[in-house]
């Protein structure tokens, strides 16, 4: 049975379609949060890692994208603060993260968690990350449309009650999908749009900024942006 991954600390709605919501809540219902813990960030209600977990054991046990199915070690659903007030969301997992479970962990992850730590100051188990696909795809290349669409029903679900104020898209597959549009990443960055009530930043992945190392200071000012708007000072 999947265990969601903890902090210490669409409406598609078919009988028929395994990623419909079961338990909706809309965005900002009062049972969906737990109170304030000292640093700030919210603990999860029971409510919502329970319903969480309900997800994560649909995520495992969905079978309709046959090849993701027939490569993946095990589905990557998500981990973090289940009451986070920011969210990264990559397109989907490599090799590593099918190894282990957990989105982010070979090196892009690497990167990932010194920005949310030694750029922002929090700690990573402090913000939610996840994935616009749950599986791996093959020889990592980028999700299909129809695995994006598959997928879907389960990202929309567990934004929901995750409720972040803030969502961070890492790269343009992230970003593209999310938001339903084509506009190529250099042109996104820098700016908020809205998902759902919720503000969304655009900057590049963490594996480009592997590749194009020149990149990392566009990187840092759309962390610094995405920091003033959610009111963190950066560290000293």
């Amino acid at each position: 049975m999947p265990k969601i991954k903890l902090a210490k600390t669409t409406d598609l709605e078919s009988d028929e379609n395994p990623v419909a919501p079961r338990d909706p809540v809309a965005p900002g219902d009062p049972v969906a949060k737990g109170e304030p813990i000292a640093g700030g960030e919210p603990v999860a209600s029971r409510e919502v890692v329970e319903t969480l977990e309900v997800i994560a054991r649909d995520v495992a046990a969905c079978t309709l994208c046959e090849e993701l199915v027939a490569n993946r070690t095990q589905t990557v659903f998500g981990v973090g603060n289940p009451s986070a007030r920011l969210c990264f969301l990559g397109e989907a997992p490599g090799a590593d993260e099918d190894r282990q479970g957990e989105p982010f962990v070979g090196r892009a992850g690497k990167l990932l968690t010194d920005i949310v730590v030694k750029g922002m100051g929090l700690r990573r188990e402090d913000v939610y990350i996840l994935n616009i696909l749950k599986c791996r795809p093959p020889g990592n290349r980028n999700p299909r449309p129809e695995e994006s669409n598959d997928c879907r029903g389960f990202l929309d679900r567990q934004l929901a009650f995750i409720q972040p104020e803030f969502i961070c898209c890492l790269g343009a597959v992230a970003a593209q999908n999310l938001l339903n549009v084509t506009t190529p990443i250099s042109h996104m960055r820098g700016n908020f749009y809205e998902y759902r009530g919720i503000r969304v930043l655009c900057t590049y992945h963490p594996a480009y900024l592997l590749r194009n190392p020149a990149a990392k200071k566009d990187v840092w000012g759309d962390i610094q942006l995405l920091m003033r708007e959610m009111g963190i000072e950066p560290p000293k």
